[in-house]
């Protein structure tokens, strides 16, 4: 009976001890960055708004 005993309280300490079992890992996604690109005609802009009041300038005279 004392053998009885010894393994049902061994049996119930193990089963607690694995109670949880194995848990999955959780893997967070890296974030994405997006890079935001400019037209080519950004930069233009200026400089042929600056050649129009040249050339209204010049012709005005």
């Amino acid at each position: 009976m004392k053998k009885f005993a010894l393994a049902a309280a061994l049996t119930l300490a193990a089963s607690t001890a694995f109670a949880g079992g194995m848990a999955a890992p959780v893997v967070e996604a890296a974030p994405v960055v997006a890079e935001t690109t400019s037209s080519s005609a950004g930069g233009m802009v200026v400089p042929l708004l600056l050649l129009l009041v040249v050339a209204a300038v010049a012709s005005s005279n």
